[in-house]
């Protein structure tokens, strides 16, 4: 999608108290009116109110009916504050955890002490105990990562696999993966091989298409709106383009310029649009409808998501793995997330959404919207704290206070923050359970779904 755009209540008990001594009749007591209720997790995120072009894409692609794919998404916005919680309780045993089902109905935890068992039911999920916890496998992976010196391209893809409590390597070949894991000094029973044919690729430089154009050559796709200050623009791959070239829009009018680039290592872009081009929250879904983005919270392992592109248009699958490295002929990108969703040569760049919670920008991946595949998106909340700027979301657009700067410590809209943060809004001190830039609207004490006070 291009950018175009209290002491009466006294008085009240002493008139009754009177009234009583005398005699008289009393009135009956008013009760007072009972407190708003904190929003749900799903009420937060949007998820209770999907569009009709994530409802229809969900069933479409996951073969679910529009009841399945409703309590999908609130399920899974709700899974996403339970995880959080018990994450947090759990601390350095805490071994990962995702959801499953045709609705995302089960929310499985993983902890390597069985004593925690009661507590993660307790707090509404299935507890599964497993030997390693999830530090020690990201310790793991980083390891293979260095190891995989070069263009890694016998050894591609690199994840976490929170389900099999294990660090997955795809190669080429047993040996190749084999030869990774003894240079990499890693225990190989921490590792699962997986031997695939497949190489991933960075999808861009092709011509045509509802997209964006980088110095006349090669097309890829808007990922979200963001705004810097007063500077409005995108964020999309940072192979589409470096620091310096020029971008024009869907029309072939002149759009704006690469602020910055990371690719390979991250694959993240952004670029400041001039004065013709307005930022909005709207990505483009199934017929040219709009879906709207109202936030960018990080959904779970299982849970479903959908891109769109310029070439494939609008497709949904499930999220496989978080922080995935995968190496492609120009280099290795690391912390990627791995899908099920297919896209192919110039989709790059373009959005991934879950209900309406921004996820990430297409980086690359296999495969194709024929045949299937699978492809790896770039976080998008990375890149916002990186450099520095202000998803443009339609809780925004709805008259939310415009982002601020906090001292250390301090809850203030524009941040990002990971899960087990920790701040004080209000003299009150909370703990963060979803990763997520904070927005306006969002303020710790108006959103249980995302803090928990502490």
């Amino acid at each position: 999608m291009a950018l175009r755009h209290a002491s009466a209540g006294c008085a009240a008990v002493a008139v009754l108290g009177a009234l009583v001594l005398t005699g008289l009749p009393a009135a009956a007591a008013v009760e007072p009116p009972a407190p708003t209720p904190a929003p749900s997790a799903a009420e937060t995120l949007g998820a209770n109110s999907p569009s009709a072009v994530v409802l229809r894409a969900l069933e479409r692609d996951l073969s679910l009916t529009e009841a399945q794919a409703r309590t999908r998404l609130v399920n899974e916005a709700d899974a996403g504050t339970r995880a959080g919680r018990l994450q947090n309780a759990l601390g350095k045993r805490f071994a990962g955890a995702w959801v499953s089902g045709d609705t995302s109905a089960d929310l499985t935890v993983a902890t390597t002490d069985v004593a925690d068992s009661p507590a993660i039911e307790a707090g509404g999920a299935k507890a599964v105990v497993v030997t390693n916890p999830l530090a020690d496998l990201k310790t793991a992976k980083s390891k293979l990562d260095a190891a995989a010196t070069g263009k890694a391209l016998d050894t591609p893809v690199r994840y976490i696999d929170v389900r099999t409590n294990r660090v997955t390597v795809q190669a080429t070949s047993r040996a190749a993966a084999n030869t990774l894991v003894a240079a990499a000094g890693v225990d190989s029973a921490l590792v699962d091989v997986k031997v695939s044919a497949d190489r991933p690729r960075a999808l861009y430089d092709i011509r045509g298409g509802d997209a964006y154009y980088i110095d006349g050559t090669a097309r890829c796709s808007v990922g979200f709106a963001v705004t810097k200050g007063e500077q409005q623009g995108f964020v999309s791959a940072g192979h589409c383009g470096k620091a310096g070239s020029k971008t024009a829009g869907f029309n072939q009018v002149d759009q704006g310029t690469f602020q910055a680039s990371v690719f390979p290592g991250q694959d993240m872009s952004w670029v400041a649009v001039n004065s013709d081009w307005t930022a909005t929250a709207a990505v483009k879904g199934e017929g040219g409808q709009d879906v709207q983005t109202a936030g960018s919270v990080q959904a779970l392992t299982g849970a479903a998501v959908c891109r769109s592109g310029s070439t494939t248009g609008w497709h949904c699958g499930t999220i496989e793995q978080h922080d995935t490295s995968v190496s492609y002929a120009e280099g290795t990108v690391d912390g990627v997330t791995r899908t099920t969703v297919c896209a192919e040569p110039g989709d790059s760049g373009g959005s991934y959404i879950s209900g309406a919670q921004a996820q990430g920008v297409t980086s690359g991946g296999s495969g194709d919207c024929t045949s299937g595949g699978t492809t790896f998106y770039q976080p998008v909340n990375p890149i916002l704290s990186t450099y520095g700027l202000t998803l443009k979301t339609s809780t925004a657009e709805s008259g939310t206070p415009a982002p601020q700067d906090g001292e250390a410590g301090t809850w203030a809209a524009g941040q990002v923050y990971e899960v087990g943060a920790r701040v004080t809004h209000d003299g009150v001190s909370y703990e963060c359970l979803q990763t997520h830039q904070a927005q306006g609207a969002w303020q710790p004490a108006l959103t249980p779904g995302l803090w928990q006070r502490v």
